[in-house]
């Protein structure tokens, strides 16, 4: 049975649960089958209060990408596949100095991008360029546990790095550090500041005030024409490492109770079992991490564009956040546990999670697009309640990576990016076919994905983003 709250709001009946779909009519009809089989599958995990998709979903390990899904803390669950692999994921965003004629052209572009790629690794995977960072002091810290150069922005007191954040630092019982093996302690050690593979970016935008809001863009410091720079990345080999080593503790405990799931890949366990404790605490390390890693970028891009403009450049951060975490959360005057995987928070004007700077106004949700396409920084509205204010985190894919590479040309990709005429969105990358799986055919349109989510009263945008030139690690 499916009942229809509004255009772009349905609410479904699964065998195990209900699920809520925010997408519009033909997007929700095009969906695949086999999302609703892995949502129910997901709803048999017992005392689900609440489980949603975004108009980005897509298919993904043992839960799909696009996923809200809410427990009580007081007798829920925690469940590592609707975290996700790369666990504190998410968006970061910094304001320039610069204006869309400084990067006319492809030969300035392309300078650009060469200078970035000689201070933030995205060919390597790890660089010891930042010796004097103590990767202990991270995990358990974040950005607080970095040395005070590193978040001293030079052009405020008020150390905007520290506050203009969704957690500049992520508590939890640090003595379950204890039990990280030397191995990933090894292999994490150095990886800070560096891009990663996939869908992972440094992207150079346009900015497109939306004038409904340009009183807000104000206040934030947006203007049409500004070059502003938008980070995509995770928690690297820390998060990448710990994160399945500790899923396969919950899900040999699910073996002792003798519990299963038509999905071997989707695993849980009650939030106050020895394994969900443990995965929670160990996750906030993650987190600490991810938010620390995408400062460390930002900051070779900083010295990259004090370079490519000869003077010191200021490069304040709008914000920073996640999409792909499991966060205590108070809503409806109750302590929740509340999964992202794939989705974005977006929370409105007064609420009282938003950090201090953005309290009166609402924080920014970053929502980027797919390499070619346009991304967005929108506003939550209080109508988002309904979805536990999650929002979408990007297009979505529409093709594996596989069926990409299969079914798009490289002249196709071309084409989309514009090469060849004054408006090239200039890419590090030698050749497209190496990022074929990356181009904007493997996604969904990200403004049908925006304007779902402004039909379902989720958000609304302040200003969209078109991509200039990108860093693509590999």
């Amino acid at each position: 049975m499916i009942t229809e709250h509004s255009p772009f709001h349905r609410e479904k009946e699964l065998p195990h649960g209900k699920l809520h779909v925010f997408t519009d009519e033909e997007s929700y009809h095009h969906l695949d089958e086999n999302v609703f089989t892995m949502a129910d599958n997901n709803l048999r995990i017992p005392r689900n209060v609440y489980m949603s998709y975004t108009p980005d979903v897509h298919m993904g390990i043992g839960t799909c990408i696009g996923t809200t899904a809410v427990w009580n803390w007081k007798d829920g669950f925690v469940s590592p596949s609707i975290v996700g692999s790369d666990i504190g994921c998410g968006m970061r965003l910094h304001l320039t100095g610069l204006q869309a004629d400084d990067l006319k052209g492809t030969a300035a572009k392309r300078e650009l991008v060469a200078v970035v790629e000689r201070h933030v690794p995205v060919n390597e995977r790890s660089t010891s360029r930042y010796r004097d960072i103590r990767l202990e002091e991270v995990v358990k810290e974040g950005l607080h546990g970095l040395p005070k150069q590193y978040t001293s922005d030079y052009s405020s007191k008020k150390k905007r790095s520290l506050t203009h954040v969704e957690h500049a630092r992520f508590r939890y019982d640090t003595s379950f550090l204890e039990r990280i093996p030397d191995k990933i302690w090894k292999q994490a050690w150095g990886r800070l500041g560096t891009l990663g593979g996939g869908n992972h970016f440094i992207e150079f935008q346009r900015v497109e005030v939306n004038e409904d809001k340009r009183e807000i863009a104000t206040r934030w410091g947006l203007f049409d024409g500004q070059i502003v720079v938008m980070i995509h990345s995770g928690s690297r080999a820390w998060g990448g490492m710990m994160g399945p080593r500790y899923a396969k503790d919950c899900k040999k405990a699910m073996e002792r109770w003798g519990v299963a799931t038509p999905d071997p890949n989707l695993v849980y366990a009650p939030i106050d079992s020895e394994e969900g404790q443990q995965y929670i605490n160990l996750m906030y390390s993650a987190l600490n991490f991810a938010v620390a890693n995408r400062h460390m970028i930002a900051y070779g891009v900083g010295q990259a564009l004090t370079d490519f403009t000869g003077s010191s450049e200021s490069m304040p951060v709008l914000y920073d956040l996640m999409h792909n975490y499991a966060l205590q959360e108070l809503h409806r005057n109750r302590s929740m546990l509340v999964h992202r995987k794939g989705t974005t928070r977006a929370l409105p004007p007064g609420h009282p999670l938003n950090p201090n700077p953005y309290r009166e106004t609402g924080h920014p949700a970053l929502i980027p697009g797919s390499m070619g396409t346009s991304s967005y920084i929108m506003i939550g509205e209080k109508e988002g309640e309904k979805n536990y204010y999650s929002i979408c985190h990007g297009a979505g894919r529409v093709r594996s990576r596989r069926a990409t590479k299969a079914q798009v040309s490289v002249d196709a990709f071309s084409q989309s990016m514009k090469v060849g005429t004054d408006e090239e969105i200039v890419v590090n990358q030698r050749t497209l076919a190496s990022i074929l799986d990356e181009c904007p055919q493997a996604y969904k349109d990200v403004d049908v994905v925006i304007r779902a989510v402004e039909g379902a009263g989720l958000a609304s945008v302040v200003a969209k983003c078109h991509p200039v030139a990108v860093i693509k690690g590999v």
